[in-house]
């Protein structure tokens, strides 16, 4: 089968390549999915699991990507819940072989069913930007309605899957981003937008919550911003300061099928949209990720037409 492989850390984007691999076979409680989409994240290549194994042995050449979406054809030994021939979405498990690829061998717990009306483009952009802006309003951040959340990079992938998810649990949306993001933002269900390189980020007062896909002095200068009882949500890292009278969280995104199903029923409804920038096919995806201008929303690979 066709598949971007990455072999040398410190290259980055640049070091990816389109080999022929062997396809995978479904072990136990896995299954074998033909990819018709795949999402990436850049920086992936930055994660120890893309690089080594679970107690720290090279795997590489190794297949990035984990957002997928396709067809199951094959089921391993004692696998239940999914069928052969079955739409699916979901998250590859971060220490094995990628959705880079024509095949993916995914454990059958970490996909769900992908419905006929919703493009399979449309489906691997939702799990990983959809599970992290679930799990870090609700699991972590204990959104209530009526809060106000600052959601750092609203115009991200990460951060338009937050703004609206926190709008539509009745929160006041506040995005920050350059200054080219601003009507994104809005348009996304930010009811206020804060241009990070030239208006005064203190200026917006006190918020119940703080999603922050940034980090570094952005990170902790908001955590001044968080009234008492608030949280500050952090995907970078754990945050390097915290708030005087608040929680300070940082998290990993994990496979949830019930979560998944929540999600793609809001986008059918169309209370929730995919926030997608470009898409390109998997003989042009090492181009396509070392773009020579700066790309908006999630990149989607087109592995089949």
């Amino acid at each position: 089968m066709k598949a971007i492989v990455v072999t040398d850390q410190a290259a980055g984007t640049a070091g990816m390549r389109l080999v022929e691999r062997p396809e995978p076979q479904a072990a136990i409680n896995d299954v074998v999915v033909q990819v018709h989409a795949s999402g990436f994240v850049p920086t992936e290549l930055t994660w120890p699991s893309t690089w080594t194994d679970r107690v720290g042995r090279d795997r590489t050449p190794s297949i990035p990507g984990h957002e997928l979406s396709g067809v199951v054809i094959a089921l391993g030994y004692g696998t239940r819940g999914l069928s052969v021939g079955q739409r699916v979405f979901g998250i590859a498990d971060w220490y094995r072989d990628g959705t880079l690829a024509e095949y993916a061998a995914v454990e059958a717990r970490n996909l769900a069913p992908l419905p006929g009306d919703v493009d399979f483009a449309v489906g691997a952009s939702l799990p990983i930007s959809g599970l992290t802006a679930w799990q870090g309003l609700f699991d972590y951040g204990r959104l209530q309605t009526g809060q106000s959340v600052l959601v750092h990079g609203a115009a991200g992938a990460v951060g338009s899957m937050v703004t609206q998810l926190a709008r539509e649990a009745g929160a006041y949306v506040i995005g920050t981003g350059r200054a080219a993001d601003r009507q994104t933002a809005l348009d996304f269900g930010a009811k206020e937008f804060v241009d990070l390189d030239n208006d005064a980020l203190e200026d917006v007062g006190e918020v119940d919550l703080v999603f922050d896909v940034i980090g570094g002095d952005i990170g902790k200068r908001s955590a001044d911003l968080i009234r008492a009882g608030g949280t500050l949500v952090s995907i970078v890292g754990p945050p390097e300061a915290r708030p005087a009278d608040g929680l300070a969280i940082d998290f990993v995104v994990e496979s949830d099928r019930a979560q998944l199903r929540e999600i793609v029923q809001r986008v059918r409804d169309g209370r929730l949209r995919a926030n997608i920038g470009t898409t390109s096919t998997l003989d042009d995806a090492v181009a396509t990720f070392n773009p020579s201008t700066r790309i908006k929303g999630k990149t989607i690979i087109r592995v089949r037409p």
